[in-house]
């Protein structure tokens, strides 16, 4: 590898495919995608924007599950190879002594981060039915301890750095509204005790192209020599609605909120059918990656069309080579 990675582990049996002959592509998808069909249990309508991570001899993860009624849920589920899920058939019950955050109004496109000794979950919660950022920390992915909220309503996309910055927890969010949020940048907060945030300060803006209507961090971020590695995705609003396309981008590792580079090109756009087509057409929203600190392998695991989930793969040399050699993301206007 040409670029060092810092606080990841070994993952042998990372979930992997070669890059096909021809290919081209910095990030390229699996062949026998999507990994997680919209019904794979009786009570899903679909199943997409989720969080897996190493566990154990195996995997586990955060599954968003948007149900019969169309009630948005989460789930947790383990794998044996990180393709192959069992999914709870029931949803996550979180264990919490406040009254006022017992009530569970909706939970949606989780993300999950080891730091220190336990698993932290963070994901788009309904407070009062007003979309927040929720925090509860597990240490076997079936007894889930509900916190506070991270802030007032409205804001989504909340991810966790996987370590302590400046002596403080650190997170990425994306201030929003009640609806669909035809704007949004993405910002920077620190806590000392992952109760109280502030020293909120400015990441990113949209700009022209793929990414002009609004961005939102997607899976946590990656330590490498570099800078810290974010994939994020972004939103052009086209004359058939949102199109959601991803790429990456490199922070300051100790100011994450000031960026080193960021490219003008996208990674990965809805293209493929099950991309395309699906509750919500051409969706392609990154939720989680699992790195492989040996070889610099990378899965990232993928929500498509609001229906399914999906994997692709790239390495942290292929990624940062192409970050660097792009043109780099106009002027926000």
């Amino acid at each position: 590898m040409k670029y060092q990675i810092f606080g990841e582990k070994e993952v042998k049996n990372i979930p992997w495919q070669d890059r096909q002959a021809g290919c081209r592509d910095t990030v390229w998808r699996f062949e026998a995608n999507p990994i997680i069909e919209r019904n794979i249990i009786p009570c899903s309508n679909s199943v997409f924007n989720s969080a897996a991570v190493p566990f154990e001899d195996g995997f586990a993860g955060v599954f968003r599950v948007d149900n019969l009624a169309r009630d948005m849920e989460l789930h947790a589920g383990f794998s044996k190879d990180g393709i192959h899920w069992d999914i709870c058939s029931d949803r996550i019950e979180f264990e919490t002594e406040d009254e006022e955050m017992a009530e569970f109004c909706y939970g949606y496109d989780p993300r999950v981060v080891f730091i220190e000794d336990r698993w932290y979950l963070t994901w788009c919660n309904g407070y009062k039915f007003k979309p927040t950022i929720g925090i509860a920390w597990t240490k076997d992915f079936k007894t889930f301890h509900q916190t506070e909220n991270a802030f007032l309503p409205f804001n989504r996309n909340g991810v966790l750095f996987p370590r302590k910055i400046n002596g403080n927890y650190a997170m990425l969010s994306r201030p929003s509204d009640s609806g669909h949020t035809p704007f949004g940048d993405i910002f920077y907060s620190e806590s000392p005790d992952m109760t109280f945030w502030g020293r909120h300060r400015h990441v990113m803006a949209p700009v022209r192209g793929w990414q002009s209507t609004k961005i939102g961090a997607g899976p946590v971020p990656v330590e490498t020599s570099e800078g810290w590695l974010v994939f994020y995705h972004g939103v052009l609003t086209s004359c058939n609605g949102f199109v959601y396309s991803f790429s990456a981008a490199l922070l300051d590792r100790d100011e994450p909120w000031k960026v080193i580079k960021r490219p003008r090109q996208y990674l990965i756009s809805p293209q493929k059918l099950y991309e395309c087509v699906g509750d919500v057409p051409n969706v392609t929203f990154p939720c989680a990656n699992i790195v492989d600190a040996a070889t610099g392998r990378i899965a990232i695991y993928y929500g498509c069309a609001d229906t399914c989930t999906a994997l692709c793969f790239t390495t942290i040399d292929d990624v940062i080579d192409f970050i660097k050699s792009d043109p780099g993301a106009p002027a926000a206007e």
